[in-house]
């Protein structure tokens, strides 16, 4: 669930306009830290959606053509770890 809520531009689900990341719209931006910052929040954001996951950190850094995000969650039921690595590329898509 996590993951398709990153496939989705903020704005492009007609039943909720708020659904998805920003950062598909922000990616060719310059990475500034208000740009992080940014990031961070949204990341925070959409992991919360679901009641199921919790966030422990975030970290967002910029590679050669695009956005790299690790996150440590925790599953709640079962009070599970786990890491989770995005790369927004800027050619290739979500991967």
């Amino acid at each position: 669930d996590i993951i398709n809520h990153f496939h989705f531009r903020q704005g492009e689900k007609l039943s909720d306009p708020t659904f998805g990341t920003i950062i598909w719209d922000i990616l060719f931006e310059p990475f500034t830290d208000d740009l992080k910052q940014l990031i961070i929040e949204d990341i925070t954001e959409i992991i919360n959606y679901d009641p199921r996951v919790s966030v422990n950190s975030i970290i967002v850094d910029s590679y050669e053509s695009g956005i790299q995000i690790d996150c440590s969650l925790t599953y709640l039921p079962y009070s599970i770890s786990e890491s989770m690595r995005i790369k927004f590329d800027q050619t290739n898509g979500l991967i």
